[in-house]
């Protein structure tokens, strides 16, 4: 039985919605209807997908693993966010509420930190401009997704630098099947508040606006009251004590803004504009011994997207596109950390901001019916800019050489980093069907880079449909992570206020310095992987992929022999820099199932899940010990399940149940392991009622940790953070959505 509801039924619903309400149009009624139906399992197979090859087709004709997750399914699974999304995908390690910098903190087969996988919307890329690390949290939510495409695997020959764990596409409506409008508001535990909403309207035939903005902030448990023994008011010890008496309570507040606005001129023009926001403590995953937890020491950070593309066909068998886009990312100069680093005093200030622009123009070459080609230049040019810990806030009006800023306890000026270069790069690949069984693509990018100078990165792939029911893949390819502002140019440490941290000069001595490097390398990529694609049956698809990935050129830190002299008139004891060294090689498994069922007359539903097994190794010098993978669970087993009772109920439960995790500690009894998290079982519930208020609103009820367990995720990469970084407990919301 097909899970997709009876046209006529979307038919009928719409001519009763018109009724009701004077104006609307039945086309654009039983459109809003239809576009929330969940689509039968061929559908969804046959779903067209465009990041794979910057194109257009099927998933059976792209040799890369690729996943689609559809508006329904989005809604459905109560994917608010990416990260939601993120945390149920195989292959996915997803720590929540962990990171000072990114809150969340994420690895995908066994690549760790969201600067290795590159995030998109409409192929426009909206995450960090010089690929740093950005917050994934609820500031990337979906209330304008009509499908997300997960690209697994390396996708540099198409997207040039941080493509290397994979890609993620937020597509969106085009003008033409742009529906109804809605809005939606929801409340729940803890002080959690969301609304957000999705307008379009259309001037004629060539003119389409549409416009989308969520808002979102919550309190977050009250972790000292669930976790009373981790999170106990006790002594924060540095060089400077603050007594528990004196102690304040624990805080961990969120909150998030976006906005998508976009103009279409016909299937010509486009111009868009993407803004989003995030803020949160930067005492997140610290313990209380070493960190204030004070709501004014918070990271806010903004994150802003322009651009303008141009659709054009010269000659009937060429298509092509020009882009051109800016974007912008600002960590606001009130940002500040209040931790045993600043001596528990108001003299953290952190301030970074990086800027690219960039111009490209492809071509999609039909060259005959089973032949294409797509082929692209571009310019980009960056600037980025990252202070150490600052005495007071950064002052935008004035340059980096103009702050008038000096070390606490010394004369010396600081020195802020600022870095400007530029890329320009060219890729073609060659896509053949030779026949209704193979399909071949073979593909090169060239990047020339001011910094760190050329490269090549080649991707090959085939498709064999050996019938209707196995297609296998098989793809190999290459990708690489330039450097980031934070590992080029960030530094930190502190001078003593004692008179003996002096030389016989009386130059200040300086302690636990952390060194700029302008000459670090690329990180380069290896990866190898092979799918089966089985459709068992009409209503039941399983897929199997295996990679094999190894990274040469490896960013670690590296404790210097001969400490780097970069600050005049001071002398530094010790010092580290992020350099290239090393290795770092995994390999994998993910096994996913979906089906399709039908439960008698009046329901439905779909099942999914996925188990997924990882095994690696990091060298962090050459010919150095071997140590595991940090923050990856060996197996994951995730399962959910949606039940819909006709149009008026849908019922989802999801549960993950992750392995013992690996932290960024060494453990000191044995060599090469790390000490691990435990592992856990965590279960959520989605509720949905629909067809509420003359069949134009959905309720929605969601509980996360629907059994109230305590368990913590894999944390600890320094020694004043948590090993296991308590999680919530059960936590709910109630959502109100309308349509109009």
């Amino acid at each position: 039985m097909s899970s997709r509801p009876n046209p006529a039924f979307a038919r009928l619903a719409a001519a009763f919605a018109c009724a009701l309400v004077p104006g609307a149009s039945a086309l654009a009624v039983e459109a809003a209807v239809v576009r929330l139906l969940p689509l039968s399992l061929e559908e969804l197979i046959n779903t067209p997908v465009v990041t794979a090859s910057r194109r257009s087709e099927a998933r059976d004709h792209t040799p890369a693993h690729i996943m689609v997750i559809t508006r329904a399914q989005i809604r459905e699974r109560r994917y608010r966010n990416l990260a939601d999304l993120l945390e149920d995908l195989p292959g996915v390690d997803f720590m929540r509420g962990t990171k000072s910098l990114t809150f969340n903190n994420f690895s995908v087969q066994g690549y760790n930190s969201n600067n290795k996988l590159l995030i998109m919307l409409d192929g426009v890329r909206i995450d960090h401009p010089a690929g740093g690390k950005i917050p994934v949290a609820e500031n990337f939510a979906l209330y304008q997704a009509r499908q997300v495409e997960v690209l697994y695997g390396p996708a540099a020959a198409l997207y040039g630098a941080d493509a290397v764990a994979g890609v993620i596409n937020i597509i969106t409506d085009r003008p033409a099947d742009a529906s109804a409008s809605w809005v939606s508001v929801g409340a729940g535990r803890f002080d959690s508040k969301e609304a957000s909403f999705l307008a379009s309207a259309r001037a004629g035939d060539q003119l389409a606006l549409t416009v989308g903005g969520h808002r979102q902030s919550s309190d977050r448990a009250p972790l000292d009251k669930y976790y009373p023994a981790e999170f106990a008011r006790k002594d924060a010890v540095g060089s400077v004590v603050i007594p528990a008496a004196e102690r304040e309570g624990y805080a961990g507040d969120i909150s998030s803004h976006s906005v998508f606005a976009r103009v279409d001129v016909g299937d010509t023009l486009s111009v868009g504009h993407y803004r989003n926001f995030f803020r949160q403590l930067t005492s997140t995953g610290d313990r209380p011994d070493t960190a204030l937890f004070l709501r004014d020491a918070r990271w806010d950070t903004l994150s802003e997207t322009t651009h303008a593309r141009l659709r054009f066909q010269p000659v009937p068998d060429i298509r092509a596109e020009m882009l051109i886009d800016h974007s912008e990312q600002e960590i606001d100069p009130r940002s500040k950390y209040v931790n045993i680093y600043t001596d528990f005093m108001d003299k953290g200030y952190v301030y970074a901001r990086s800027r690219r622009t960039g111009i490209e123009q492809t071509i999609d070459w039909q060259v005959s019916e089973r032949h294409g080609v797509q082929a692209g230049v571009g310019y980009n040019d960056y600037r980025a800019l990252l202070t150490p810990d600052l005495p007071r806030p950064y002052d935008r009006g004035r340059g980096a050489e103009e702050q008038g800023l000096v070390y606490p306890n010394t004369d010396l000026p600081i020195r802020i980093g600022e870095a400007r270069y530029h890329n320009a790069h060219g890729y073609a690949q060659i896509q053949s069907d030779w026949n209704d069984a193979w399909t071949t693509m073979v593909g090169v990018r060239y990047d020339d880079h001011s910094a760190y100078g050329s490269s090549v990165n080649p991707r090959l792939g085939a498709v064999w449909r050996a019938n209707e029911r196995h297609i296998f893949k098989a793809l190999a390819g290459e990708a690489f992570r330039a450097p980031s502002p934070e590992e080029s140019l960030g530094t930190f440490g502190s001078f003593s206020d004692k008179p003996e941290d002096r030389d016989e000069a009386g130059r200040p001595i300086g302690y636990r310095f952390r060194v700029p490097n302008d000459s670090i390398e690329p990180e380069v990529a290896r990866t190898y992987s092979l799918t089966w694609d089985w459709r068992v049956r009409p209503d039941l698809n399983l897929v199997t992929n295996v990679y094999h990935s190894r990274i040469r050129n490896l960013v670690v830190t590296q404790k210097q022999a001969v400490p780097t002299q970069f600050i005049d008139g001071a002398v530094l004891s010790d010092t580290t820099v992020k350099g290239n060294a090393g290795e770092e090689v995994h390999h994998g498994i993910d096994w996913i199932a979906h089906w399709r069922f039908g439960l008698g007359a009046d329901w439905d539903g779909e099942l999914w899940g996925s188990f997924s097994w990882v095994d690696g190794h990091i060298r962090e010098t050459d010919g150095g010990p071997r140590r595991e993978l940090s923050y990856v669970a060996p197996r994951k087993v995730k399962l959910g399940a949606t039940f819909r009772h006709r149009d008026r109920l849908t019922i989802t439960p999801r549960l993950r149940w992750v392995d013992d995790t690996s932290t960024g500690r060494n453990n000191p009894l044995r060599e090469g392991d790390r000490i691990r998290a435990d592992g856990y079982v965590v279960a959520s519930l989605h509720v949905g009622w629909h067809q509420l208020l003359d069949g134009r609103a959905s309720l929605w009820l969601d509980v996360d940790n629907v059994f109230d367990r305590r368990y913590g995720a894999a944390h600890g990469s320094a020694s004043t953070t948590f090993v296991s970084m308590p999680q919530p407990p059960r936590s709910w919301m109630a959502t109100l959505e309308y349509r109009f």
